[in-house]
């Protein structure tokens, strides 16, 4: 049976001012699967990723053609709560960035925002994200603490938990781990494949080894067009074009 499509875009093109970053790019993404994009520096990777989840209007003097579909809904369509589709399509950045308030009320914010004020529920809300983000055990005992007492692993997890708060369909990661240490790195590899089973994942990563461990697709990305995507084992040991072969054993990039 064919994968269903959980999200998709259709001939995507976008402008920063008058230079284009992202040009014709159709690409699907499969539910309950982890797709990752892969690419050089500058060559368009985050900019796509920022386009799932409209971030990109943010920045001034952009602009944006073609189509994207979350559930065959276009999220650019003018009656479209951009906070809804945040909520259904959550993000997680390069840098930890946890709010500078207690961890509990870091993970009970996307609820509180939401109308949640239940305490019971907020609490049942809080220890069932931590426990998906592989963190409980290590914050139960110091839920009022400070966030940024954590470690930048911690961190990270705490960042991930407090997007599944809100029950997203869609994860969105921005080289997750980059900025962590090997063990930290693993940590949240494996947070990766055990998500997978419940939502979809796209990630963008540096790192050709991480796209072979958590994806089971991948996209290459090469200035700002879509050069190749496939299933990452054949894509890793059969790449149907000679760039995407040299991008893979280092040739370039």
């Amino acid at each position: 049976m064919e994968p269903k499509i959980k999200m998709c875009t259709r001939k995507l093109d976008f402008f920063y001012d008058t230079f284009q970053a992202l040009c014709d790019i159709s690409l699907d993404f499969h539910e309950y699967k982890s797709t990752a994009l892969i690419g050089p520096s500058g060559c368009g990777k985050s900019t796509y990723l920022k386009c799932l989840n409209r971030m990109n209007e943010l920045i001034p003097k952009t602009k944006i053609t073609g189509d994207v579909k979350l559930n065959d809904d276009i999220i650019y369509s003018s009656d479209v709560d951009v906070v809804s589709l945040r909520r259904k399509v959550g993000m997680v950045f390069q840098k930890p960035n946890p709010f500078p308030k207690t961890i509990f009320d870091n993970v009970a914010y996307g609820p509180i925002i939401n109308g949640e004020k239940n305490k019971s529920k907020l609490t049942e809300i809080v220890e069932k994200s931590l426990k998906q983000a592989a963190i409980w055990d290590e914050v139960k005992d110091r839920l009022n603490n400070n966030a940024l007492e954590l470690s930048g692993g911690q961190q990270q997890r705490l960042c991930i938990a407090r997007a599944l708060a809100v029950n997203p369909e869609v994860l969105l990661m921005d080289e997750p781990a980059s900025a962590l240490d090997p063990i930290a790195t693993q940590k949240i590899e494996e947070l990766i494949n055990e998500l997978k089973k419940k939502l979809t994942i796209i990630i963008v990563t540096h790192n050709m080894q991480q796209a072979a461990r958590v994806s089971d697709r991948t996209a290459f990305f090469y200035m700002g067009k879509l050069i190749e995507v496939n299933d990452t084992d054949t894509l890793f040991t059969n790449p149907a074009l000679k760039q995407t072969e040299d991008y893979i054993t280092g040739r370039f990039g």
